[in-house]
Parts: structure tokens; C-alpha cells; sequence
């Protein structure tokens, strides 16, 4: 029987672990121990550079010099970063703040023009 450990994660890394483990069937426990166990085996992983990777997703690397492994990790990285700038916009608070209307669907299908 395995042992646990207790530690800290972000909220935002627990509300991700929550959503996409919700998507596979898993406990948001699950989800993070599934991420671990992927990095763990990347970092270890013959061919995989997690240097190479890191450059890329930083700007520093280029993308066509990976390999195709390589490529994967750094399209879940970008994934990932995208979730994250996604889950941070609030366009209904900046068209606010500028005085901008917008369009948008509620929660019915219907399309509502929205004011400030």
C-alpha cells in the first residue's frame, strides 16, 4: 500500500488538477499524481530535453529543432500557459472600465448586448 504525503499547490494548480481530472475520471489528487508521474518519466526520459523544452516555451528555442516528442511536451506547456491567460481574463471589467459595450451569449444561447 502506498504512502501519502501532505504539501502545498497554488489554487489555480488545484482548480486545473479539479477540471481536468474531473474530464478523466479522476480525483484532483489523481490528476496531480498523473502530472508528477509524466514529468518524472519526461525528466528522465532518453532524447526528451527538458532544457531544450524550457527554452523554447521561454522564447529562447526553436520549436522545428525539437524532436517530435520534444514538440508534444512543448504543445501541452503552451496549452497549459493558455488555460492560464484565459482563466485570468475578465473583458467584462476592462470594456467596463473603457465604457466599451459588448456582445456576448447568456446562459440560454441568446445573443445580449451588454453596457457599461
Amino acid at each position: 500500500m502506498a504512502t501519502t504525503s501532505v504539501t502545498r499547490i497554488d489554487d489555480d494548480m488545484f482548480e486545473s488538477a479539479r477540471q481536468y481530472g474531473a474530464a478523466m475520471s479522476r480525483s484532483a489528487s489523481q490528476q496531480i499524481t498523473h502530472w508528477a508521474r509524466i514529468g518524472r518519466e519526461l525528466e528522465a526520459a532518453s532524447g526528451v530535453s527538458p532544457r531544450d523544452i524550457a527554452n523554447v516555451l521561454s522564447g529562447e528555442g526553436e520549436y522545428d529543432r525539437l524532436s517530435a516528442e520534444q514538440q508534444a511536451v512543448v504543445r501541452a506547456g503552451w496549452s497549459e500557459l493558455l488555460d492560464e491567460r484565459i482563466r485570468a481574463l475578465d473583458l467584462a471589467m476592462e470594456f467596463g472600465a473603457r465604457g466599451r459595450s459588448y456582445t456576448e451569449l447568456d446562459e440560454f444561447g441568446q445573443v445580449v448586448r451588454r453596457t457599461s
